[in-house]
Order: C-alpha cells, then structure tokens, then sequence
C-alpha cells in the first residue's frame, strides 16, 4: 500500500496554508512547536485558529517570533537547516525546497545563487513553512503527492525590491511543468513559498488520484477572498501498487505508398527520438494496386505532438491518423548480469513485484560477442541464465 496526498489548491497554495492542511490532517502541533528549537533560532510562538473562508471551516497557522533578522542569504538558510536537528528526510527536502528558491531568485535577478538574499523569503515564519511542511509529511507517512492544477491570477504585490508582477516571477520560475489555469480577481494566489514546496513534493500534477480516503485537512490563507474559498484541501488516504494496470497511449499511424523503404529506418528513428515507445510498418496494398505500407508508432500522449511532427517530417505523409487507448503494463527495471567477466543489462518485468519475464539487452549481448569472440546467442543465454539464478 502507498501512501498518498492530493493537495487540491482551491483558493491557491502558500507555505502556511499547506502547513495549517497538513495540521488539520492529523499532523502533530507538538511537531510544530520543537522547530525553532531544533532550528537553532529563538522561541516562536505557534497560532493554530478555527476560521471560515467563504463559508469553509479551516485551520489558520501563525508563527510569531519574538524578533527576527528577515535578511538572510542562502548561505545562512543552508548552514541553519544542515546544523539542525531534524530527521534526515525532513533536512534533505527541506534544503532542496530552499535550493529551489535561492535558484529560482537567483535566476529572475541575475545574480550568483549563494548571494541570493531572500528578504521577505529569509524570514523565520518562511523558515517554518519551509521546515514545518516537510516534518508533517514526514510524520503522517505520506509517501506520493500529487497536486491539483493551480489557480494564477494577473496583477501585482509589493515586495522589497518593488512591485512585482503576478504570478510573481521566482514563482513561475519554480512552476515549469506544473498545470496552471488562469482566474479573475488580483492578487497573489501562489506564492514563491507554495510554489517552491509543490514543486518539491509533488510526483505528478493532475485530477484525483484512486486512493481510498482516510483524512481530509483544509488549510487557510491570511485574506478571505471575494470568488473563491482561500484554502488549501489535503485529502490522504492509501491506495494498492497496482503492477498491471491499464494507462493511457496513442497509436499514430499513416498509408504510405510512395515512400523509398532505404528511409524507412530513418524516420523510425526519428519518432524513436521525439519519444515513442514502439515504431512498426506492416504491408499493405494501397489504391490502384500500388504496394505500400502502414506506418504506426506508439506513444504516450505526452509525446503524440512531437512524434506527429517527426512522422511528417520525415515520411512522405501528408497526414497522420491518431487513436487513443489504454494498454496493462509491467513494472519494469533493469538489472546487470556478469558474462564472462563483461557487463550486460537485463530488463525484468514485474507482475505484482513478481518476476514474469527476463530478456536480456540485445545490443549489449552483441558488443559482449564481438569483444569475446562468442555468439550472439550464446551470450544472450548465458545472460539469462544469470539473470534467472538472480
């Protein structure tokens, strides 16, 4: 069993709110509190409040330190969480998250990333979004994130080096590859902090994965906004690793009849570059009785634009026909075996993390055999034989 959390950003996603979800979920005050401790900073205090954002019940966090230097570079940051203690998990994330953010500063104002000062982002309650956030995943067991598409909306905020556009550009900086929808109404919806932590935990982006639902947390931001409930939802629950299991791929096909076969290696390769997973050509008997063939690749449909483009490239297609379906696939991994003293891979299929099929890399037993002087096909044995003895 896996487990699993849906950050499903209603109203958006900063550090706090996500903190406050986490909270709401079952998580640990107790594991809030020993932070600043453990940070080596001075005391801070904790506010966990009940509040209503558009009629949705929320926790509200609140850290307050006594007093605080907001000034600090990445080299501060990076010394205080590497000095702490904290488990090991929650150290390593936490310092990725803020290499994310000293990376993403670093780039929108041109400087080096280790004198990247984070000014609003330096200060101790960043510090224990930052931390607190990946404590409480720590602590409740989640093992997978997936994240809902995030709202973004246009206008400006005030920061220290002056009004910034929304999104606010380290934000949308830290957000390549995530799903965005744009909303009406100003204001800062994702912050650097929300951004920098999506991106950190985050395996997949998307819809609700299956999971079966044991806890639901809901986490409030500071404002109460006019068109949309200001929360973060946390839905945790776990969900069986299914090995077989139907996803979704994209058959790309095209007739062709007047295309020189020598070429057809050629564009083969090239849809094998934009990605696809299998490139085939069956015979066929076109109009007029010309010979031809038919031209398929399979893709994920990630990759369906690129792998049409290359087809129409490199073929004499004027068109190319696309069909979805769903296919059961093995978990795969590749393993080495030791033939004679040479390495050759093995790729093994799983079933339920049982072994179903061996099959040893062709390309590898054939570098092995013109270095040893063997055959092909008697590497390729013997590496099976290793492999199944494994």
């Amino acid at each position: 069993m896996t487990r699993i959390a849906y950050l499903d950003c209603v109203g958006g996603l900063a550090g706090d709110m996500l903190v406050a979800a986490l909270l709401d979920a079952g998580g640990s005050r107790n594991a809030l509190e020993t932070l600043p401790a453990s940070l080596g900073i001075d005391a801070v205090e904790v506010s966990v409040t009940h509040v209503e954002r558009q009629g949705v019940g929320a926790l509200h966090v609140v850290f307050a330190p006594v007093h605080d230097d907001a000034r600090r570079d990445w080299r501060t940051i990076r010394a205080l969480i590497e000095g702490a203690s904290l488990p090991d998990p929650v150290r390593g994330t936490a310092l990725s998250t803020f290499r994310r953010l000293a990376e993403a500063e670093a780039s929108v104002h041109g400087v080096p990333v280790d004198d990247v000062h984070f000014h609003e982002l330096g200060a101790v309650d960043t510090l224990m979004d930052v931390c607190g956030a990946h404590a409480l995943i720590h602590e409740l067991g989640i093992e997978e994130v997936v994240c809902s598409p995030l709202p973004i909306a246009r206008g400006h905020v005030a920061a220290a080096h002056g009004p910034l556009p929304l999104p606010a550009p380290a934000a949308l900086a830290l957000l390549t590859g995530a799903q965005l929808y744009g909303v009406e109404g100003g204001g800062e919806l994702v912050t650097p902090t929300g951004a920098a932590l999506a991106a950190e935990l985050a395996s997949s982006w998307g819809e609700v994965p299956a999971l079966t639902l044991e806890h639901v947390g809901v986490g409030a931001g500071s404002r109460d906004l006019p068109l949309r409930a200001n929360v973060v939802r946390v839905l945790i629950g776990s969900r069986r690793v299914e090995h077989a299991r139907p996803t979704d791929v994209v058959v790309l096909e095209t007739n062709l009849d007047d295309f020189s076969s020598e070429l057809v290696p050629d564009a083969m390769e090239a849809c094998f570059r934009a990605g696809a997973l299998d490139v085939w050509t069956v015979p066929a008997q076109m109009k007029k009785g010309r010979p031809g063939i038919v031209f398929t690749a399979l893709a994920r449909p990630d990759d369906e634009e690129a792998i049409a483009r290359a087809m129409l490239e490199h073929t004499s297609a004027l068109g190319v026909r696309v069909r979805r379906l769903s296919r059961y696939e093995l978990d795969r991994e590749t393993r080495e075996v030791e033939v004679g003293g040479e390495t050759v891979r093995v790729k093994v299929g799983l079933l339920d993390g049982h072994v179903v099929n061996i099959a040893p890399e062709h390309d590898d037993c054939a570098a092995v055999a013109a270095r040893t002087g063997r055959s092909v096909k008697s590497v390729w044995a013997a590496a099976l034989a290793a492999a199944q003895e494994r």
